[in-house]
C-alpha cells in the first residue's frame, strides 16, 4: 500500500499540465466535508503556464502554481492538532516541448515545490524536486479517422519514496463530433456535448495533497511515542462534471462525485503511516474558471 501511494501522489504532484492538456491558467476552489465527522478539507488552487514558442514548433513554458489548504480539523484526537489547520503549497516550473516527428513531440519538465504549514521560516524539509519526460503523439481527425492523442512518459519526484522514475501514460479519442473519452491516470472521463457551450462528463479521477509538518507532531501508538512529520492526503472519486464554455478559450466548470478511496494520514520521516485522520468514504465539489490555448 506504501508503493502504490507514493506511486499515485507522484502521478498528482507531477503533471505536465501542458502537454496533457491546453489549459495554460486555473482557478478553483474544492470541497471536502467528511463524513461522520467534524472536519473538511477546502483548497483554492491556482496555476499559470505561458507558453513561449520558438522555430520549429518548439515552446518553453514557465509556470507557476500556488495552492491554500485550509483543513478543518476538529475531531477529537489524542495528540495536539493546532498547527495542522493550514498548508500552502508553491511551485516553479520550466518545461520545454518540441516536435520532432510527424505527429510527434517531446516534453520534458522540471520543477521545484515548497510545501508545508509553514510554522516557521522555511526549511529543507518543505522542499521537493520533480521532474519528467514526456512523449506525445497526435492523430488530427481526418475524413476517415478520429482525433487521438497518446501521452507517455516517465515521472521523478523526491517524495515519491522510490529511488527511480515511474511510468505514465494517457489516451484520448475523439468518438464523434459529440462524445470523446479519455483513459489515464490521474483521470478517466467520457464527456458529452450537449451544446458546443455545455458539456457533460462522467469520470473517475484522483486527488490528493502532500505537505511538510514543520514541527514534528508526537503521537503515542502501542505505548511507543512516535514523530508525524508529514500530512498525506489521497482521495479516488467517481462523479460527475459539467463546463460551460463562454468562449473557444474560457470556461467554467463544476464537478461533484462520492470518494471510492479517501485517505488522509499523519506520517513519518520515512513515509510511514503513524495516524488516520479520516477514511470514511464522502461527497465531494470542486469548480473553477479554465483558460485554453485551444
Amino acid at each position: 500500500m506504501k508503493y502504490v501511494s507514493c506511486v499515485i501522489g507522484l502521478l498528482l504532484t507531477s503533471q505536465f499540465s501542458f502537454s496533457q492538456s491546453s489549459d495554460i491558467a486555473r482557478l478553483e476552489y474544492t470541497w471536502f466535508p467528511q463524513k461522520d465527522s467534524d472536519n473538511s478539507f477546502r483548497r483554492f488552487k491556482t496555476f499559470v503556464n505561458y507558453p513561449i514558442k520558438f522555430k520549429n514548433e518548439a515552446y518553453l513554458i514557465p509556470g507557476i502554481e500556488y495552492q491554500n489548504v485550509e483543513f478543518q480539523f476538529n475531531d477529537e484526537v489524542p495528540f495536539n492538532n493546532q498547527n495542522l489547520d493550514r498548508f500552502q503549497y508553491y511551485k516553479v516550473n520550466l518545461a520545454y516541448l518540441k516536435k520532432f516527428k510527424d505527429k510527434w513531440r517531446y516534453a520534458v519538465e522540471a520543477g521545484l515545490v515548497a510545501t508545508s504549514n509553514f510554522q516557521t521560516n522555511l526549511v529543507s524539509d518543505d522542499l521537493l524536486f520533480n521532474g519528467s519526460v514526456y512523449f506525445i503523439k497526435s492523430n488530427p481527425k481526418t475524413e476517415y479517422t478520429p482525433k487521438t492523442r497518446l501521452i507517455f512518459g516517465l515521472t521523478f519526484n523526491t517524495n515519491a519514496g522510490t529511488p527511480f522514475p515511474l511510468p505514465f501514460i494517457n489516451y484520448f479519442k475523439e468518438v464523434s463530433p459529440k462524445i470523446n473519452y479519455a483513459l489515464g491516470v490521474p483521470k478517466t472521463n467520457i464527456k458529452y456535448f450537449l451544446t458546443p457551450k455545455h458539456i457533460m462528463q462522467a469520470f473517475v479521477t484522483l486527488d490528493g495533497f502532500y505537505a511538510n509538518v514543520q514541527k514534528d507532531i508526537s503521537i503515542v501508538r502501542n505505548n511507543v511515542t512516535e514523530q508525524a512529520s508529514e500530512l498525506s492526503m489521497l482521495v479516488a472519486l467517481s462523479g460527475l462534471g459539467y463546463a460551460y464554455k463562454f468562449t473557444d478559450y474560457i470556461s467554467f466548470y463544476a464537478y461533484t462525485g462520492y470518494t471510492i478511496i479517501n485517505n488522509i494520514r499523519l506520517r513519518n520521516e520515512n513515509a510511514n503511516d503513524i495516524y488516520t485522520i479520516n477514511d470514511k468514504n464522502s461527497i465531494y465539489f470542486r469548480f473553477g474558471l479554465k483558460l485554453k490555448v485551444y
